[in-house]
């Protein structure tokens, strides 16, 4: 585990809304958002790469090393969840930067496709620990009527690092968009010096009660308002997993007049990303409601969805992309709904709730991909319902639950943290 900077007798209780907390968590997530990304940008050049070029098999190979991927990010929240709140968040949000930048720089030295999906595997355990961590240390430090503001910094800062991506792939090829990526993460360890513990995790710890017992999340009420954290978070990951990831093969079924690029969708998507997290943050504090702002951006998010599945046909590559940057906005909901999960728990089990939630919603990709294939084929008036039915089945279900799930949650704006869950 990565050791930290020696700690002040009293870690402060609160922090300024640009602390090196809030600056280490963004940039954290910003390197975080790269690795995660990369792959879905350099998809078709790396496999072609390494021997696979049937259409069919860059589309069955690349999935394949997407659900490795989000495999190990299950794992890895469960793991850097329960660390969290046992051992620490600092110690989470630089382990989990040490292991996804190494793994990064191995995946750049891949050969073979098996070699490609277990180092994948093992970058998704590393990447699944920084962003929970993060936004628990950023919840945990800034004044309670600040939280939103401070987490919006981090969203906003971190989903750039997918069109850094972008620019990295195009420019120095996936080899060198692993290494880049990899030396970036290394820096940032540089910054855990001056950056402190969270101040009500050493009150709780002082107090000894049970802290990062994940079992305790199924039992009693504490159940349904976990399972609704996650459900909040699948929307986003159909989005990016199945509309853009595979944006070539909805732009061929949708008779786009041209070729889609991944890497561009990927780009188009995230840009929107960042603006929509900066707009769902700022409308949650305005409207003093996390419920009401997410309801907005689900709302937002079926329109465009629906747009992006009907109302392309025939449609430039342009339109396209113009439409994958809106859909980016419609989903900027992501910080946001980790803060709410956050701020659901008490002390003893934020970093367990705060960290797995992401890695779940983003591991539904494992379910959602199997879905999305078997819909794909099934046959409806002896017609194949095709990606794009099975797109908007899933599509229409995610959505219609994730609404649900905010409706029936607690408002949890401007709630007071410092309080630990009795287990």
């Amino acid at each position: 585990m990565v050791r930290n900077a020696t700690p002040p007798a009293t870690p402060p209780k609160s922090a300024s809304l640009f602390s090196a907390i809030v600056v280490v968590a963004a940039l954290g997530y910003f390197v975080d958002i790269y690795d995660l990304i990369l792959f879905s940008i350099v998809r078709v050049e790396s496999l072609n790469s390494l021997g696979v070029t049937d259409a069919d098999a860059v589309t069955s190979q690349g999935l394949y090393l997407i659900n490795m991927q989000m495999g190990g990010m299950l794992l890895g929240g469960i793991l850097w969840g329960i660390l969290g709140d046992k051992r620490g968040r600092l110690s989470v949000l630089f382990g989990s930067i040490l292991l996804y930048s190494l793994a990064n720089i191995a995946n750049g030295l891949v050969q073979t496709v098996e070699q490609y999906a277990w180092l994948r595997l093992i970058a998704g355990i590393g990447l699944a620990g920084e962003l929970g961590a993060g936004i628990t240390l950023v919840a945990e430090t800034l004044p309670k009527e600040k939280r939103g503001y401070g987490t919006m910094i981090v969203a906003t800062v971190g989903v750039s690092g997918a069109m850094l991506a972008y620019w990295i792939g195009a420019e120095f090829g996936w080899r060198n968009a692993y290494f880049i990526g990899g030396g970036l993460g290394l820096a940032l360890l540089a910054l855990r010096v001056g950056v402190y513990e969270s101040g009500m995790f050493e009150q709780t710890k002082k107090a000894e009660v049970e802290r990062g017992n994940f079992l305790k999340l199924f039992t009693g009420p504490r159940l349904l308002k976990y399972l609704k954290c996650l459900l909040i978070g699948v929307p986003l990951w159909f989005v990016v997993g199945i509309l853009i990831t595979l944006a070539p093969e909805f732009g061929r079924a949708l008779g786009v007049q041209g070729p889609v690029s991944a890497g561009l969708a990927v780009f188009w998507c995230y840009f929107g990303l960042v603006f929509g997290d900066f707009a769902s943050g700022l409308l949650s504090q305005l409207l003093k409601s996390r419920n009401r702002a997410l309801q907005v951006f689900l709302l937002m998010c079926a329109a465009v969805v629906a747009a992006y599945l009907f109302g392309l046909r025939g449609a430039s590559p342009t339109a396209f992309y113009r439409l994958s940057f809106v859909l980016g906005f419609t989903v900027g909901f992501w910080a946001l709904f980790v803060t709410v999960a956050a701020e659901q728990f008490g002390t003893n089990l934020r970093a367990t709730v705060a960290t797995t939630a992401p890695n779940f919603a983003r591991g539904s990709v494992v379910l959602l991909v199997p879905l999305f294939t078997g819909l794909s084929g099934l046959h409806v008036g002896g017609q194949p319902l095709g990606i794009i039915g099975s797109a908007a089945i899933l599509g229409a279900g995610s959505l219609l639950v994730a609404f649900w799930a905010v409706s029936t949650m607690p408002e949890s704006y401007g709630k007071d943290l410092d309080y630990v869950e009795p287990l």
